[in-house]
């Protein structure tokens, strides 16, 4: 695994505005929450996507293209739930089993010898 600095700092980056934005539009008690889960989401996926290379190249572009997958459905979800009023529960346990199973299929997909 190799990671390109400059883009690991413009996809973080672009992360935190995206979570800022999310932080800003939303006006619920759990504007905290939804900023914080849509950065450490986002940032994983478009980090996984963008700032990291593996060693072959098969792995490399099927990692991208599941993190590329992730990011569009991890911010679907998030601006899904800008707009509405959810609870606490409901947020940790939709987006936090989309993150797990993000991370079973990319972990699944690096144990593989391509």
């Amino acid at each position: 695994m190799k990671i390109n600095f400059v883009k690991l700092i413009i996809a973080i980056a672009l992360c935190l505005l995206i979570a800022y934005g999310f932080y800003s539009f939303h006006e619920s008690v759990n504007k905290n929450l939804l900023s914080l889960g849509s950065f450490v989401f986002l940032a994983a996926t478009l980090v996984m996507s963008i700032g990291v290379s593996f060693e072959l190249p098969k792995t490399t572009t099927n990692i991208r293209v599941v993190s590329g997958i992730f990011f569009i459905v991890a911010l679907v979800s998030n601006v899904a739930f800008s707009f509405i009023n959810f609870s606490t529960p409901v947020y940790v346990i939709i987006n936090g089993i989309l993150f797990l199973v993000f991370i079973l299929i990319i972990f699944t997909i690096n144990r593989a010898m391509q």
